[in-house]
């Protein structure tokens, strides 16, 4: 028994050493700082660090800084970077690529013009050292990130600005590091700059060309291997940031290049984003938290004036450079002062950088030990500032969103969703699945429902349940990505009556359906099921055929009819339009009329929406096909349609499915029917069919049948 209890209290001896005792314990604290703090109205961020500052060997020395540590520590950090890169508005990015230039060049060079004369006239260094040092004023670490990112800001232009700026100074920065560490090694020759030169272009090369196709050709080919994905996706992350690493540069940057490099091919309502978002929020980005917090030496403070002077000038200088730099932004693009607040405290934390240069600096003997102790001062200090501005302007800034958002809503009728996906071919069910958790509302309640209608007959209650059990597998695809999905099943005597009947019943805003099979004689003379549904659901219809995966489009082409803005769902197949344009990050084509665009870019206004059409004027209707000049195998055509009876009607719109499958037929395809009141059987929708117009259109179709058998190719 004795020795069960020494063998106990070995286990307990500090610092722990036991992988599964020290595992467990840091994730107590993932689980409990946070929730404490949060009662003290402090961001959770701060508790992570300051436990990382109690435990570490500067603390009580209940961990230590091993290898395990290290590793997860860097795992958080290199995927901070990624997500950073990843949540990016690719197109907002590029829209304001001139911004993010304007602010990495004040959060870079503010910092360094301040830093370098306090260095050195104030602190008293040598150049080098002096050089060093305010450079790392210029660095700073998106420490504060997550906070925007459980606040779901991250698509703000404030956010988007202050990481794209972020990628860049901490390149020149970690760039001026190398210059540096050549310079006095004396290796500062034209084969510095040359091996720099070539091993950066092929960096890119690599990241920029062949992993975007490598990552298309592994998706599709192991397209329900879900979990495979994201191992991949982990794969091309510290693969990058090893090539960066093997450049002369800091894995960070390899990181952050490796979310850009995928964020076309991740949308961001994806199951996989959601992965990617939990495992790293949960999980990886916390240990690097603590592991912050872990550096700290708190002793410093008794080792005489001189550190503490150190400490204080360095931490002062360090926020006043990025307050200034924020400042700059602020009135150069007229941003709201919440605005400036937010770009202040996510660019204010040093970390990982700042850690990197300063230790390089240190090993090296270009710093010396008081500098050391006070860039971890200047880290604790900043990371605990940036964390309570960020949290403060982002909750602002979010008030404010939801105002708009609350105006937006006064004019779209469609606030809280309802989702419905008829299925005929369970086969089918993932990519219209895929597709609607991609255009759904996020802020409606209602969930996504999937709907089988089974045949009335003798075998109607073995089939109800073999349609629910392989339903159910579908709706775990929905909390993949955090999304509701219902699954229903009905019996009714056709589907297009059903699919009516439900539609109804849950009062389903957009219905989405797979694209129509070839319809035989007999459905011909009854009337078409997709016939049948257009025409007794007055809903707002998206009808797709989606042959390859969404990632794979580079472009969507809208064709909309004359007078299409006219139509009541004209809101919603815009919002939907944007919405999609957003995940897929690919830019838009519109071919219409000068008065449907015009309305459009007004109803842009009007609803906030982050979206950029170019338009064609279009108005050869009479041979609209010849569009297909225009539109390649990688476009997805969207065609906007509507049913006979309505105000942008017209002749050629007539049989669309089969028009576009024939000379479209290598495109992903999507028809979208807007909402119509009063549409030619709204007042039959009592009547299972409208028998005089299902009659005069069976007698059309099978006399275009009749004459297609004589007629000679």
């Amino acid at each position: 028994m004795t020795k069960f209890f020494n063998d106990l209290l070995l286990e307990f001896s500090l610092p722990l050493h036991n992988p599964v005792l020290v595992f467990s314990l840091v994730l107590f604290i993932i689980l409990l700082a946070p929730i404490l703090l949060k009662r003290l109205n402090i961001p959770g961020i701060i508790g992570l660090i300051i436990s990382g500052v109690i435990i570490g060997p500067n603390g009580f020395y209940i961990l230590e800084k091993n290898s395990a540590v290290e590793l997860f520590s860097t795992i958080g950090l290199l995927y901070i970077m990624f997500i950073a890169g990843l949540d990016l508005d690719m197109r907002g990015f590029k829209a304001n690529r001139n911004k993010s230039l304007l602010f990495g060049l004040f959060t870079f060079a503010i910092p360094l013009a301040i830093g370098f004369p306090v260095c050195y006239y104030i602190l008293g260094f040598d150049f080098n050292a002096s050089f060093l040092t305010s450079s790392m004023f210029s660095t700073h670490t998106l420490v504060a990130y997550p906070i925007v990112s459980k606040l779901g800001i991250t698509k703000n232009q404030a956010v988007a600005v202050t990481v794209g700026g972020t990628i860049l100074t901490d390149t020149a920065v970690l760039l001026i590091l190398a210059v540096i560490m050549g310079n006095s090694q004396g290796n500062l020759n034209q084969d510095f700059w040359i091996q720099l030169g070539i091993s950066l272009a092929v960096f890119f090369a690599i990241m920029f060309w062949i992993i975007p196709k490598v990552t298309k050709w592994f998706f599709q080919k192991l397209e329900s291997e879900k979990h495979a994905h994201y191992i991949f996706v982990l794969s091309v992350v510290f693969f990058a940031a090893f090539l960066t690493e093997v450049s002369g540069l800091e894995p960070i940057i390899g990181a952050f290049v490796a979310g850009l490099a995928l964020n076309p091919l991740i949308p961001h309502s994806s199951a996989l984003m959601n992965r990617i978002e939990f495992i790293g929020n949960s999980l990886f980005i916390p240990f690097f938290l603590i592991s912050v917090g872990m550096l700290v030496d708190l002793s410093v403070i008794f080792k005489g004036p001189m550190a503490l002077i150190i400490a204080a000038v360095l931490t002062i200088t360090a926020l006043l450079g990025k307050w200034l730099a924020a400042l700059f932004t602020q009135l150069t693009f007229k941003y709201s002062l919440a605005q400036r607040q937010l770009i202040f405290g996510l660019s204010s934390s040093h970390a990982a950088a700042t850690l990197a240069v300063i230790l390089v600096g240190y090993k090296a003997g270009i710093l010396d030990e008081n500098v050391l102790n006070g860039t971890i001062i200047l880290i604790l200090v900043t990371c605990v500032v940036a964390s309570f501005a960020t949290d403060k302007a982002s909750k602002k800034i979010l008030i404010s969103e939801q105002d708009i958002k609350k105006n937006r809503s006064k004019l779209n009728t469609f606030v809280n969703e309802h989702i419905l996906i008829p299925v005929a071919n369970i086969s089918n069910i993932e990519s219209l699945l895929e597709f609607a958790l991609l255009i759904k509302d996020k802020k409606s309640a209602n969930p996504i429902t999937i709907l089988s209608v089974v045949p009335n007959n003798a075998e109607a209650e073995i089939n109800i349940i073999n349609a629910r059990k392989k339903l159910e597998e579908f709706v775990m695809q929905g909390a993949a990505s955090e999304t509701k999905v219902n699954a229903i099943a009905t019996i009714d005597h056709n589907p297009a009556s059903g699919i009516t009947r439900i539609s109804r019943e849950i009062m389903a805003d957009i219905v989405v359906i797979g694209w129509p099979k070839k319809a035989r004689i007999v459905d011909k003379l009854i009337g078409e099921k997709i016939h049948s549904i257009i025409n007794n659901v007055n809903k707002n219809i998206f009808i797709c055929y989606f042959d390859k995966p969404l990632i794979s489009q580079k472009r969507m082409v809208i064709v909309s009819p004359p007078l299409a803005e006219r139509e009541k769902g004209f809101e919603t197949w815009l919002q939907k339009i944007a919405i999609l344009s957003q995940e897929l990050s690919i830019p838009i084509q519109h071919y219409c009329s000068n008065t449907t665009q015009e309305a459009i870019n007004t109803k842009i206004k009007q609803m906030h929406l982050n979206i950029s059409i170019n338009t064609t004027v279009f108005d050869e209707w009479d041979d609209f096909l010849i569009l297909s000049r225009y539109i390649n195998r990688d476009d997805l055509l969207v065609f906007i349609s509507t049913r006979k009876g309505a105000v942008s009607y017209i002749k050629a719109l007539d049989n669309i499915p089969n028009k576009l499958e024939k000379h479209f037929y290598d495109n992903n395809k999507l028809i979208i029917y807007p909402f119509q009141y009063n549409h030619v059987f709204g007042q039959y929708e009592d009547l299972s069919s409208g028998p005089l117009s299902k009659g005069i259109e069976a007698f059309e179709s099978l006399g275009k049948g009749i004459g297609s058998i004589f007629k000679k190719d």
